[in-house]
């Protein structure tokens, strides 16, 4: 069950192959065979009929040339109506941020993406706000942002966190009836930078052209490449190119904007001046729980520590502690004591087996007896079940400060995400009403907030392997040494907790020189913090401040 919701969480400056293309003959060598032929048939002609014939024939040549000059005007007519165009709506608004009245306009719609030969290959449906009277483009930046999945739309970024609008949201982690409400954002980035909210292919209302497959976009490499000719196309059409340009990325979106500072760099040679990572998911062998991958279950302890300490569960002595206190001691044993205890496997017996099971038991408020059992391997659906199972609840996936009820408590994994099934409703609903009510678009189609239409996902040459985006991140931090890197992760995140971003990052092989261009921040909340307030509040000024600092960076 779990494993299908990885897939569709989750689930480098690299190229797609290219696709085989044949060459249209050159209009000289046509006009030469058309132009051999008619005189061949002229020369037979004009030996075998008299002038008087010869005028006859012409006149009715030239008759039948009208004729198919009409049939071509037609055709030519019809080709118009049915061409696919952009599709835009621009509106103007006005939103109280950071105190200050920010005048700014809306464009939604769909830009129509073509190949090379001019053939329509997609239809991209955005959403960018563009502050008013900015003055120098070349000073005002721009921000694309997008969310992960694969198959989730840029709704979560976007009415949760950076938009001028937000979803309201109790303050307390508990399920929300309808109605629901968007509110002022004053929290909004939009005082900062211009913001365009990007819903890949098949999210959204973003959808393939009418005889174009789905798979063509639908995997890694093939999403990178879509994604960066949308942001081309969206720089040149908008003329944005002197802009600063950032990337915001939300958990697979972290894996996308990794790929996309490549793609983009060497395809476009579209240079970014930051990337911003919401909870992103940068490595795979960091975050699945594969036979024989013994790395998720050390990098995700800290994050079960941080879960069992909310809920009360831990040792009296633990549960005193602060929560970054207690979260640093548990990354310390989790590096330390039981990476070597892992490195032994099988090897490791008796009493230090024991001592392991002591500790691990001891940060994770399950018992000694199924941390024996489990094989000191606690994967994420089993703490999630068995943390409160006597209590009759799971905890949360996306944020384990939620808690759910399955049919019983005797299972392996929870039937669904308590978390999630908290947010979807709020976020679906306030989607639709708001494009359509204020923003004046229109469309005939679902918009898939998260969608499981792009499954099968192709990994391309990670097939066989974990997915890693960390080298093309690390090769463009490396050839744009001014490139900054913001990264945020909620505490109580068990789908990409902070230790397993950490150590993806750590390991990208950066000199001391560029390392310093990492920022780290955590939050009190889950995969999506901004949903807490105060974590919302402080995310906001860091991430001005960081804006801020990259653009102070000399140029």
């Amino acid at each position: 069950m779990y494993r299908y919701f990885l897939a569709l969480l989750f689930c480098a400056s690299l190229l797609t192959a290219p696709s085989a293309v044949i060459a249209a003959p050159s209009a000289s060598d046509e006009d030469k065979k058309a132009d051999g032929k008619v005189h061949e048939k002229r020369q037979d002609v004009d030996t075998k009929r008299e002038p008087t014939a010869e005028k006859k024939d012409r006149g009715e040549e030239k008759k039948l040339s009208s004729s198919e000059k009409k049939s071509d005007e037609k055709k030519d007519s019809s080709e118009k109506k049915d061409e696919l165009k952009d599709k835009v709506s621009v509106t103007h608004h006005s939103a109280t941020i950071q105190g200050k009245e920010i005048k700014y306009t809306a464009t939604a719609g769909k830009l129509v993406m073509k190949d090379d030969e001019e053939k329509p290959k997609a239809l991209v449906f955005f959403i960018a706000y563009t502050k008013d009277g900015a003055g120098d483009m070349s000073k005002r930046p721009v921000s694309f942002a997008f969310n992960g999945g694969p198959g989730s739309s840029s709704v979560w970024l976007h009415l949760g966190l950076l938009g001028p609008q937000r979803v309201k949201l109790p303050g307390d982690p508990e399920p929300v009836a309808p109605p629901y409400e968007l509110v002022n954002n004053s929290q909004s980035l939009l005082d900062v930078t211009d913001l365009v909210f990007i819903d890949p292919v098949s999210t959204g209302y973003s959808r393939p052209a009418k005889g174009e497959k789905g798979d063509q976009f639908h995997g890694y490499l093939e999403d990178i490449a879509s994604v960066s000719q949308f942001i081309h196309d969206y720089v040149t059409k908008y003329g944005r190119w002197r802009s600063p340009k950032f990337l915001i990325g939300e958990s697979y979106g972290g894996l996308r904007a990794a790929g996309l500072s490549g793609y983009l760099r060497d395809r476009y040679r579209l240079a970014l001046n930051g990337i911003v990572m919401v909870s992103p998911a940068l490595n795979y062998q960091a975050i699945d729980f594969e036979f024989g991958n013994d790395l998720p279950y050390i990098l995700f302890l800290p994050g079960y520590t941080a879960s069992a300490w909310y809920h009360k569960a831990l040792p009296g002595d633990l549960q005193a502690m602060p929560l970054e206190k207690v979260v640093r001691q548990a990354t310390e044993f989790a590096k330390g004591e039981y990476t070597l205890a892992m490195m032994k496997g099988q090897s490791l017996e008796g009493s230090e087996r024991d001592s392991i099971a002591e500790k691990l038991a001891r940060f994770t408020g399950l018992s000694k007896k199924y941390v024996l059992r489990s094989n000191l391997r606690i994967s994420m659906g089993r703490f999630a079940k068995e943390l409160l199972r006597e209590e009759g609840k799971t905890v949360g996936r996306y944020d384990s400060r939620y808690t759910g009820t399955d049919a019983d408590s005797a299972g392996e994994d929870p039937e669904y995400d308590a978390s999630a099934a908290a947010v979807f409703g709020p976020f679906a609903a306030a989607i639709n009403d708001y494009v359509r009510n204020e923003l004046k678009f229109d469309d005939e189609h679902v918009y898939e907030i998260l969608s499981g239409r792009v499954q099968p996902w192709s990994y391309g040459r990670y097939s066989a392997q974990f997915p890693d985006a960390t080298n093309t991140l690390r090769q463009s931090m490396s050839e744009t040494p001014y490139l900054k890197l913001f990264i945020a992760s909620g505490y109580y995140d068990l789908a990409t907790p902070p230790a397993t971003v950490r150590y993806s990052v750590e390991h990208m092989r950066l000199p001391p020189e560029l390392q310093k261009h990492i920022e780290y921040h955590h939050y009190e909340g889950g995969h999506m913090m901004y949903t807490n307030q105060p974590s919302l509040e402080r995310l906001r000024k860091e991430l001005g401040e960081f804006y801020e600092k990259t653009l102070k960076t000399p140029r």
